[in-house]
């Protein structure tokens, strides 16, 4: 007998333990045996074990069958009416399956999408690979979590039409604009004509709130979406980028429209040339200076020139969470370096700022100092 067979008995045995221990071990040896690509078993045993589980999984506790999930969404060749049956399982059980395996066909997952809950789809949505039909039935339901987790996933395939449409409903839902410009298929007509969106609804709130001429305000606003439209850099070292968002920033500042709410609204809304360009006339740091000011790793130089601004605490930390997402494509921000930077910006007075903002204007290698005094301070801190 082989060793599969004599397995195979053993299972048996324990198919007639009805403990929650005896359905454990039953579970976890057939998902051993199933993820064990060299094990050599016949059709009759792969037959015959599937039965047992499938006659025994309506029964077995709900941690049974998640172990049991966990150990077959990787297996080679698990049975594919089992899978199915997990994949439409509780989602604590089902998760697994949803995420990893590739034993399911896209009508199953279709089908699990139209049936299943909300949490199903979001699993969907984030597998490794996802087919063009299984995404545009994730658009079909209509939620907008359940498209953004879609458009987040650079490995899903999405057809032309549907990132037309999804294009479109950006206007309306503003959670799909950031991961629909940032999808590495996007086509650059499509992208333009979403900065434009953006930039029309960044238009409307300064025309509402401000005295601008619509006309220069359009120049500026279009320039500035073109420009990043076109496969530039969104950063006022590209001289077409900077020109119309230097030029909006300038009139801006001029009529003393320039606040950290504004500031945050345009950071929200991904005008990064235009953020920077306003920043700029602010603290009145030159073009490389402030590239450093603005995303050093720590956030000291941020910290110091948000107080120099007298800023408050609250909106500091927005813009310091914004400008990192933003400049580094981030999800997640390091809790510590804002937590270091909220004690930077605590502990500097704006007058103190000032001077060293002053500095930095006339001096690059000053910034270097209090970069490494404040490096220091940080390590005397943390010892």
């Amino acid at each position: 007998m082989s060793g599969a067979g004599r397995e195979l008995h053993f299972l048996l045995d324990l198919a007639l333990d009805r403990s929650i221990e005896g359905r454990r071990a039953l579970t976890n040896t057939i998902g051993d045996l199933f993820s064990e690509r060299d094990t050599a078993l016949s059709e009759r045993e792969h037959a015959l074990m599937a039965d047992i589980l499938r006659k025994l999984i309506r029964d077995c506790e709900m941690a049974v069958r998640r172990d049991l999930s966990e150990r077959l969404a990787n297996a080679g060749n698990p049975p594919h009416d089992l899978i199915l049956a997990l994949a439409n399982d509780e989602f604590e059980v089902a998760q697994p399956i949803l995420a990893q395996s590739q034993v399911l066909r896209d009508i199953e997952l279709i089908q699990i999408i139209r049936h299943r809950t909300q949490q199903h789809q979001l699993a969907i949505a984030m597998r490794r690979s996802v087919s063009e039909y299984v995404s545009d039935a994730l658009v079909e339901t209509g939620s907008v979590d359940v498209v953004k987790t879609l458009l987040e996933n650079q490995n899903a395939k999405i057809s032309e039409a549907t990132m037309e449409y999804l294009a479109e409903e950006s206007q309306r839902v503003d959670s799909y604009q950031e991961p629909l410009i940032k999808r590495q298929d996007i086509k650059p007509e499509l992208a333009e004509r979403m900065y434009l969106w953006v930039s029309a609804a960044l238009r409307q709130h300064i025309l509402e709130n401000f005295d601008v001429h619509p006309g220069q305000l359009d120049d500026h606003l279009e320039g500035v979406a073109r420009s990043i439209a076109s496969n530039q850099e969104q950063h006022p070292c590209n001289p077409s980028a900077a020109q119309p968002a230097t030029a909006l920033a300038e009139e801006l500042a001029k009529q003393e429209h320039i606040t950290p709410d504004f500031l945050i609204q345009v950071l929200r809304q991904g005008e990064i040339a235009l953020f920077e360009a306003m920043f700029g006339k602010l603290s009145g740091l030159p073009v490389p200076r402030l590239q450093r000011v603005l995303y050093d790793s720590g956030g000291d130089g941020l910290a110091i020139a948000c107080r120099a601004l007298d800023m408050p605490k609250s909106s500091f930390a927005t813009i310091f969470l914004l400008s990192r997402k933003r400049n580094a494509g981030q999800n997640i921000v390091d809790p510590r370096d804002l937590s270091r930077a909220l004690q930077l910006f605590d502990r500097a007075n704006p007058e103190a700022a000032q001077q060293v903002v002053k500095m930095w204007c006339r001096d690059p290698g000053y910034l270097d100092a209090i970069e490494q005094i404040a490096d220091a301070m940080n390590t005397a801190e943390d010892t």
